[in-house]
């Protein structure tokens, strides 16, 4: 369906009513939020990658085989800082906020950039179900142990020539360098083997404590008026997000879905008289609401 006012007004009153709000939250809505990960963004932090490689997005050059540790580790230094420790450029993450703060949330999200906990969200009431940029873990596994990565990715970052400024932002050298001291490559502390990002790997006793208490939210508040508002949520893993809060939504007849997203918004049939779909930005979404 389209952005008409209608669905706007539909999804305000069914925000209004809900007992509880089940965000979902997905690669769009940071990409509403301005992490983009080509054009202008990807050419600021990465034209030396992409002149040598041929790649022309920082997800495309996430899975390069790089020849050597150090080069690896150059490449993910800058993409991690710059979408981790860096603030969005526009601030939908705070405006998500406004409007749920008052209300008994629960975010699941397949991002790993720790937008909702800078944005102010409660990291009690968040569950990153694909890890955190903002952590390492042991590549074998040897253990299911996380380490904070902030120190290190500062360092690497500042290795290659780039200058930190007080507000976090980064300022190139006409040429950056393209590898990372050999000392500051990361290994685990136990086994000695590389460290690698906590994404979609094996997690860590926070993990499985914050799917617990999803799964408690959820328990404790079936049969409520809930709200289960999907945003910016693609194909890529749907078994995560999408598919199920079809069917929780199917299975509580006083829940309302919403999908909000750009260019893909839809629900299924068995669901469609308590569905608002609204194909658009959502940071503009949002902001009318």
């Amino acid at each position: 369906m389209s952005g008409s006012s209608a669905q706007t007004d539909r999804l305000r009153a069914a925000l209004a009513g809900a007992d509880a709000v089940v965000i979902g939250a997905g690669a769009g809505l940071s990409t509403s939020a301005g992490f983009v990960y080509t054009g202008e963004r990807f050419e600021k932090y990465f034209s030396d990658f992409a002149a040598k490689y041929n790649f022309h997005d920082m997800y495309s050059g996430g899975f390069y085989p790089y020849a050597t540790l150090e080069e690896h580790w150059a490449y993910w230094s800058r993409y991690i800082y710059i979408n981790r420790y860096l603030n969005a450029p526009k601030p939908v993450y705070e405006k998500l906020l406004s409007l749920v703060k008052d209300k008994d949330y629960f975010v699941l999200t397949t991002n790993v950039d720790h937008c909702f906990q800078k944005a102010g969200f409660d990291k009690h009431r968040l569950f990153y179900t694909q890890g955190d940029y903002g952590l390492f873990q042991c590549s074998e596994p040897c253990c299911a142990e996380t380490f904070d990565n902030g120190e290190i990715i500062q360092n690497m970052v500042t290795a290659q020539g780039y200058t930190i400024a007080p507000d976090g932002t980064l300022t190139a050298p006409e040429a950056p360098k393209m590898a990372v001291p050999t000392e500051l490559v990361p290994h685990c502390p136990h086994c000695g083997r590389p460290l690698t990002t906590n994404l979609r790997c094996e997690q860590d006793e926070g993990w499985y404590a914050a799917a617990e208490r999803y799964e408690n939210f959820l328990r404790t508040r079936a049969g409520q008026r809930i709200l289960f508002l999907e945003l910016g949520v693609g194909y890529n893993t749907p078994g995560i997000i999408k598919y199920p809060f079809w069917r929780m939504t199917d299975g509580n007849p006083r829940a309302v879905y919403a999908c909000l997203n750009a260019g893909d918004a839809c629900a299924p049939d068995a669901i469609k008289d308590r569905s608002v779909c609204i194909d658009g930005d959502l940071a503009d979404i949002l902001a009318q609401i």
